[in-house]
């Protein structure tokens, strides 16, 4: 019953301001995010069998660390930096801005997020690929 008019008024706020060029840049850095922890925890998973049990913890911590129920604007400006390492509290601070209308632009903390990313997603790629000789003979 609500549905319908809370689409309608998504899609005014996203013709607004043109969001629709965000959204697949911000699902992007979703995707690479989740590809760079995927690569570190499947190399160390065939290494280590036990990281399948810790992956459950892994997750809730890290979902405590992103800004998912709070805004990154109740935080003080000097921890915001160490906040935009999360590679994910870029996507769910774009998300917010470009979906549900937030009055700040997440410039800095996408830039910071994407770079987090790109490092998560590279440095997991090499780990993998270094581990990767070794998968069959632990297999």
């Amino acid at each position: 019953m609500m549905y319908p008019p809370m689409l309608l008024r998504l899609r005014i706020k996203q013709k607004e301001r043109g969001v629709s060029l965000w959204l697949p840049l911000l699902l992007l850095l979703a995707f690479v995010t989740s590809l760079g922890a995927g690569l570190w925890l499947a190399a160390l998973n065939v290494q280590y069998r036990d990281v399948r049990y810790v992956v459950a913890f892994l997750t809730q911590i890290w979902m405590f660390v992103t800004p998912i129920v709070y805004p990154s604007s109740l935080l003080p400006q000097p921890w915001r930096t160490l906040y935009g390492l999360n590679p994910m509290a870029g996507v769910v601070e774009g998300f917010r801005w470009a979906l549900l209308g937030s009055e700040t632009r997440p410039g800095a903390i996408v830039l910071l997020s994407a770079l987090a990313a790109l490092g998560l997603l590279v440095s997991g790629a090499l780990y993998f690929r270094r581990m990767e000789k070794t998968f069959a003979d632990v297999v």
